[in-house]
């Protein structure tokens, strides 16, 4: 396999709100700085990843092109997903040799529409979407099979918030205040992740290139997804396999993880993920914040491998792993390990 590193990594300062910005408005400048950190201004690949239904258009990501310029011509391609997986198919795409480098990027804009709504309209429309439960429905009921302890969940709803103050580029959201205010029981509205626009991009490189276009690259050591069933009568929901079987063949366990950065949208995923990715005590998770900082859906994935990779750019982390989740429940999960030269 190729080394195949990330170089470059940067994201919007997510907003709660819609601040008038069109799609390709929100992606030019995050895909500005990737150029302007890595001194490339073309790319071998490009791959992105966003949703149609958010738009409320078909093909809303071919009007998101304009943010690249309509010349010279470039090679492109878009996964219906969270950003994440446009990465995963941006390293399959270097894997084959004959291009170096490659632009990954994502944007959502979940303040338009009714994000539950628009979850539900992507289920099974015939045997799931009919039965009127929605995106928070279906994570009560996980919720309730893993049973937690609500200060448990309460403690990392308040981390992920502390954390996110610390981070300008998601939301200021203030800690829980301990009332018992329900989304859908046993979900509190404090456990739901908040409304968020964004977006972000990812630069890769392969071999020489990236230890030349920075000193310290974030090298993908291991990548690996899984699914299990979309109907949730056939699943465990108080655990992942899927998860922990992704993190088995990205190679989690072959070393200490000084950091992960975890698509939990919700508190109950948290220890979910921790333990099918087998995380413990001596893993940061989500310095960040997290999902429940800032949620930009079809760019929170993609932003939990950018943060990820950030700790190793800097030197703050030798080794670190992301994971990004899609479909109801965590029914889809891609683990990415980075690591340090």
């Amino acid at each position: 396999m190729r080394d195949v590193a990330i170089v470059a990594f940067a994201q919007t300062r997510h907003t709660s709100h819609d601040t008038g910005l069109t799609e390709p408005e929100l992606i030019r400048p995050v895909i500005d700085e990737v150029k302007e950190r890595t001194g490339l201004r073309r790319f071998g690949f490009t791959c992105s990843g966003s949703c149609d239904y958010l738009a409320g258009a078909p093909f809303s990501f071919v009007s998101a092109l304009d943010a690249l310029g309509a010349w010279p011509p470039i090679s492109e391609s878009h996964v219906e997903m969270d950003a994440a997986w446009a990465l995963y198919e941006a390293w399959v795409r270097l894997q084959h040799g004959d291009i170096d480098s490659a632009l990954v990027y994502g944007f959502g804009k979940s303040s338009l529409g009714d994000l539950r709504t628009i979850m539900t309209l992507q289920l099974d429309p015939y045997y799931l979407a009919p039965l009127g439960l929605d995106q928070l429905a279906y994570a009560a009921l996980q919720a309730a099979a893993v049973g937690a302890e609500r200060k448990e969940l309460d403690e990392i709803v308040r981390r992920s918030r502390a954390d996110g103050r610390g981070n300008p580029y998601a939301l200021d959201l203030p800690d829980p205040d301990g009332a018992e205010d329900y989304a859908v029981r046993p979900l509190k509205k404090t456990d739901v992740p908040p409304i968020t626009d964004g977006a972000a991009a990812i630069v890769l490189a392969a071999g020489d290139l990236a230890r030349r276009l920075t000193a310290n690259p974030a090298y993908i050591t291991g990548i690996a997804h899984r699914m299990e069933p979309h109907y949730l009568g056939m699943r465990n929901l108080a655990l992942s396999a899927s998860a922990a079987d992704a993190a088995r063949a990205a190679g989690v366990g072959k070393g200490p993880v000084e950091v992960a950065e975890l698509h939990a949208q919700f508190p109950h995923e948290e220890i979910i993920l921790r333990r099918a990715l087998g995380l413990g005590e001596e893993t940061t998770i989500n310095p960040s914040g997290g999902p429940p900082a800032a949620n930009p859906v079809m760019a929170t994935g993609l932003i939990r491998i950018g943060e990820a990779a950030r700790r190793v750019l800097d030197g703050s982390a030798r080794r670190a792993v992301a994971h990004a989740t899609g479909g109801p429940c965590l029914q889809q999960n891609l683990v990415t390990v980075l690591e340090a030269p």
